[in-house]
């Protein structure tokens, strides 16, 4: 079958930096080890994959056992600094790719729960006779009131104007490279920035012509924070980021004249997030998840208003100098989201 000639030039990158809040080595260890076994039962099997990498910061020797003896086959477990950020992980588990092996670079994180198809349907895209440089996959939270409200937040899709069935951005957890592009591309740096360097990335991607390619059945939930408190938390470093994200925004989306938005203190954030909830509320029932009618989308609607607007507070806050990330490691910060 023509995904398993790409999945032998495809090395699968897994992070596992959000698995380091809020609970011992053990509970790493076996969320670790959960995720790896919903891999095993993919439609491509992990030993069809040319590479396995997970990258960690303190695995012990009898995990790493046991991840290899779970998966059947080797994995390549790279070593990270405790104080390495989300995307500087990927960016080294992208480092310890073999080049002489790999085409694809597949990016996953040890946080989701993948459907049992969903490398194939990554993949799928990369069999065609014109192969796309990068291929999207649809991430959600699980289809309850509350997870279907927070995925029209943070996981909205929009459609690109490069091609047909592309989308202007990606996830960082769903997402295959070409390994050339990934290369000349990688994450960088962004100070203060908690989660929003793959969105900078795909404007980054969008203004050097290189369309990402949707692939709506390439589906995994992304769980929720561990504990009600470190949802809110959540909110509030989602709209900090956005005082980081908007001058990115500013600058690709709006003219020169309104540019100063870019720098406007909490105004900018605030119109960002703003428009957003438009989009919020117009993606409800219309982006790929199971559509939610009567009370339950009337709640929907409510919860979609609520955490909006806790993100408002959170970035108001920001842009009045009141913050709860430094301004570099950002993004090393984690809670915890382990399997229960």
């Amino acid at each position: 079958m023509p995904h398993e000639s790409i999945a032998a030039r495809t090395a699968l990158v897994l992070e596992t930096n959000n698995l380091r809040g809020g609970a011992d080595p053990d509970a790493v260890g076996a969320s670790l080890l959960h995720v790896i076994g919903l891999l095993t039962r993919q439609t491509v099997a992990l030993d069809a994959l040319a590479q396995v990498i997970v990258t960690h910061d303190g695995l012990s020797e009898r995990i790493r056992t046991s991840a290899e003896e779970l998966a059947g086959r080797s994995i390549d477990f790279v070593r990270i600094d405790a104080g390495t950020g989300y995307y500087q992980a990927k960016n080294e588990g992208f480092d310890a790719v073999h080049g002489d092996r790999c085409d694809h670079v597949c990016f996953a994180d040890a946080d989701c729960n993948p459907a049992r198809d969903w490398l194939e349907q990554l993949i799928a895209p990369l069999a065609n006779a014109a192969p796309p440089a990068v291929v999207a996959g649809r991430t959600s939270y699980a289809a309850t009131v509350a997870g279907t409200a927070l995925t029209t937040i943070d996981f909205m899709y929009f459609p690109s104007p490069l091609e047909a069935g592309a989308t202007r951005n990606f996830y960082a957890n769903n997402v295959v490279f070409s390994r050339e592009v990934f290369a000349r591309h990688r994450y960088q740096p962004l100070d203060g920035i908690y989660r929003a360097h793959c969105q900078v990335l795909g404007l980054r991607l969008q203004a050097a012509g290189v369309a990402l390619h949707y692939a709506a059945r390439a589906h995994t939930e992304h769980k929720l924070p561990d504990t009600g408190f470190e949802l809110l938390k959540l909110r509030w470093l989602r709209g900090q980021d956005t005082l980081g994200l908007t001058p990115h925004l500013v600058h690709t989306y709006l003219p020169r004249s309104l540019r100063w938005l870019g720098h406007s203190g909490p105004v900018g954030p605030l119109c960002v997030l703003t428009a957003r909830l438009w989009y919020s509320l117009r993606a409800l029932n219309h982006q790929d998840a199971a559509p939610v009618r009567g009370m339950r989308r009337v709640s929907a609607i409510v919860l979609i208003g609520m955490f909006s607007a806790l993100d408002m507070l959170g970035a108001l806050c920001g842009g009045l100098g009141i913050r709860t990330s430094t301004a570099r490691g950002a993004d090393a910060q984690a809670l915890s989201y382990h399997q229960r």
